[in-house]
């Protein structure tokens, strides 16, 4: 019989309570304790704990808390309350820090490609830059870039399509949209987890009514996150590095309590 262990209920409390003062106050709260990137007006050190415990919508919180009281609860029954929220916690940490590091690197990408810019403007440079960056500004930056190409020595286009990608760029440091929010890289670690300990238990992927190995069920869900980021299409906004980082620290996690003879808490 399914039972809501301690350690779970309490995750869970917090997460809808934490919710309600996001649907109350807004961005006023999102902008404290969601996950920005170094370098951006709202970054704090603690958002690398805040970020996990809220979520962009009620069916972001609404799946995150399933897997959690599904799959979370069997962990905390085999490991104890105590090892259960360190694991938790653990991996939610590695994944703001892991999916930190892929955003630093896609931002110096992306600011070196402004600079290459400005040292050698035309429409096609401009092009390139929003198919990479931001392909879904659509319509808008073809429009641009089309005008540039036309008419490449043009000072006043010139200026136009600078100062475009000087405010992408300054949007996706310092928008308050910029920053990463969910349980999910906690998540996706208990996940690994469980299919780690009960590789033979048998879970169903909505909406396919087919129960598969939990084993199988991971190494698909971990094959799907890496091709989407990886693959990224346009207003996709999930952080699948994040999901990735959280299923590698509660790997290594894992490895080191079963080195050290405490796999099982």
């Amino acid at each position: 019989m399914f039972q809501l262990t301690p350690t779970v209920r309490t995750l869970l409390i917090i997460n809808v309570l934490i919710f309600f003062l996001q649907s109350q106050f807004g961005p006023q709260v999102t902008v404290l304790g969601a996950l920005f990137p170094f370098g951006s007006v709202y970054f704090q050190p603690w958002q690398f704990v805040t970020y996990m415990f809220m979520h962009g919508g009620f069916g972001h919180l609404f799946s995150n808390m399933l897997g959690l009281v599904f799959i979370g609860a069997s962990l905390e029954n085999v490991w104890g309350p105590k090892r259960f929220l360190t694991y938790w916690l653990i991996c939610g940490i590695g994944a703001g820090v892991l999916y930190q590091g892929v955003r630093s690197y896609e931002l110096h990408q992306m600011n070196n490609a402004r600079i290459a810019f400005q040292e050698e403007p035309s429409g096609v440079a401009f092009a390139d830059f929003y198919r990479t960056y931001f392909p879904e500004s659509g319509q808008s930056a073809v429009s641009l870039a089309n005008m540039l190409q036309r008419d490449p020595t043009n000072p006043e286009m010139i200026a136009s399509a600078n100062n475009a990608i000087q405010s992408a760029c300054d949007m996706a440091l310092n928008s308050p949209s910029a920053g990463m929010l969910g349980a999910s890289g906690a998540l996706f670690g208990v996940l690994f987890a469980f299919g780690f300990l009960f590789p033979h238990e048998k879970l169903i992927i909505f909406p396919i009514p087919i129960p598969i190995k939990a084993w199988l069920f991971v190494a698909l869900y971990t094959a799907y996150e890496l091709y989407k980021g990886i693959h990224p299409v346009p207003g996709d906004n999930v952080a699948h590095f994040a999901h990735l980082g959280g299923m590698l620290i509660g790997f290594i996690v894992l490895k080191i309590w079963q080195r050290n003879g405490t796999h099982y808490g």
